[in-house]
């Protein structure tokens, strides 16, 4: 199947410091990303959706600002990858989330994934 990349943005009313570690930490994963999220002694995370397991590594991150997992496929030379960033409007003084998700769901069905998590994690942090 081919992959396919989705870009979304979505404001939040919320600090990119509280925020941070929903995106970035097994628990806060858990609370609105994926049904289960663990992290082995190797940092690697094990996100449980719908009774499917799938691990992923943090190939980059900086503090309060982004998060980008890459997702363990074997033999697949182009993975998946979900990059998170936390952005900040200066004039506006709002805050952003910026998803680029790249796999092989298609768009139309990312989209609508996307804006329930989303909606979730405004739930939990009052945004």
């Amino acid at each position: 199947m081919e992959k396919s990349k989705f870009l979304g943005e979505y404001s939040i009313n919320a600090s990119r410091k509280m925020l941070f570690p929903y995106i970035s930490t097994a628990s806060g994963l858990s609370q609105w990303f994926a049904d289960d999220v663990n992290i082995n002694e190797d940092k690697v995370y094990s996100m449980l959706w719908d009774g499917e397991l799938n691990r992923a590594k943090i190939v980059s991150i900086k503090a309060n600002h982004h998060i980008k997992f890459e997702f363990e496929v074997p033999g697949d030379d182009d993975p998946n990858y979900i990059e998170i960033k936390l952005e900040m409007n200066e004039l506006t003084q709002e805050v952003y989330i910026s998803i680029t998700d790249y796999s092989d769901i298609d768009n139309n069905e990312t989209s609508d994934l996307w804006k329930g998590l989303i909606h979730d994690l405004k739930e939990i942090v009052g945004g």
